[in-house]
Parts: structure tokens; C-alpha cells; sequence
């Protein structure tokens, strides 16, 4: 697994990523508060035509990926050009996905699990478009951080106060 940040390098963006199911939007939602940081849901970022398709349990074709991860992009550039710090959740699932979105000071952290720990947290929700079906095909996809990478790992089987903390010491950063 990839763990090239140190607490010598303070990132400007995360990129909370990992399957649907995992935590990513309560995680980055916890980590942006403590931090004092901006948040966007990368799920807003979506096209309907996205939302529709995974509502069907249809699962994404790199071509309905694409206009999703340059808005993706977008608002990571827009964050690192003016050195505003920043937290947005993406699923970042290929390696092709994430060279999209990386840069200077962008950190992916990977919130990862097993498929029943995944499976019992989306079947806990409720609310979400994304369908326990898709969890299988968002897995196949996932290609796993490659030691080039600048990103963390965190498992998904503890305590949220826990792997924020995890999350909060691997990078060196502190509330505010």
C-alpha cells in the first residue's frame, strides 16, 4: 500500500476516495470541520445522467467518468492554484482516474475495507442513489495505489473518531 506523505508534507487537497459504501462523505465532512477546511461532495458533481445510471444499477463506463472527473479536477486545480485547503470526495478508482486529479499537494486517502465490512455499511444507509449491487463492479474497478502515489491508506473497520485521527496523524495536520 502507498504511504508517500509525511508530516513534512502538508497537503493543499484531499482526495477522499475509495468504493461507494465506505465513509467518504461522513470522513471528509468530519475532517473539514475539524480542519477548518472547504468540502465539496464529488457525488454533487455528477451529471443526472450519471446519477440515473448508477440508480439503475448500471455501473459507469470510463466515458460517463470523464466530464465527472475534469469537474473533479476543476475544483482541486482551483484550490491548489490559490493555496486554499480543500477536502472532495471521489471514488478515484483507476489509476488513470487519479493521475486526472493529482498534483502538487494533492493527497488521495484511501479509505479502505473488506467487501462484507463495505457491504454492512451501505446496507446501513439510507438515502443514496448508489446500489449494494454495484459494490462488486466499484471493487473490480479499483486499481490499488501505487507506491508512486501520493496517499495514505485507512482501514474502514474501526471507530470514525479513529480513522480520523489515523487519517489526521499520517498527514501532519491538526484541527484549528
Amino acid at each position: 500500500m502507498a504511504e508517500q506523505t509525511t508530516a513534512n508534507d502538508v497537503p493543499t487537497v484531499l482526495v477522499v476516495m475509495g468504493v461507494s459504501g465506505t465513509g467518504k462523505s461522513t470522513v471528509a465532512g468530519i475532517l473539514a470541520d475539524r480542519l477548518g477546511w472547504d468540502l465539496a461532495e464529488g457525488d454533487d458533481l455528477h451529471p443526472p445522467a450519471n446519477v440515473e445510471k448508477m440508480r439503475a444499477g448500471t455501473p459507469l463506463t470510463d466515458e460517463d467518468r470523464w466530464p465527472w472527473l475534469d469537474k473533479v479536477a476543476a475544483w482541486i486545480r482551483a484550490h491548489t492554484d490559490a493555496g486554499t485547503p480543500g477536502i472532495i470526495t471521489c471514488s478515484a478508482l483507476r489509476r488513470i482516474y487519479r493521475d486526472r486529479l493529482s498534483g502538487p499537494g494533492v493527497v488521495f486517502v484511501h479509505l479502505a475495507g473488506t467487501r462484507e465490512e463495505i457491504a454492512a455499511q451501505m446496507s446501513k444507509r439510507s438515502g443514496h442513489y448508489m446500489p449494494l449491487s454495484l459494490l462488486d463492479s466499484q471493487l473490480a474497478t479499483l486499481e490499488a495505489l501505487e507506491p508512486d502515489e501520493n496517499s495514505v491508506v485507512v482501514g474502514v473497520d474501526q471507530s470514525l473518531a479513529n480513522e480520523v485521527a489515523e487519517i489526521e496523524a499520517k498527514l501532519g495536520v491538526a484541527p484549528a
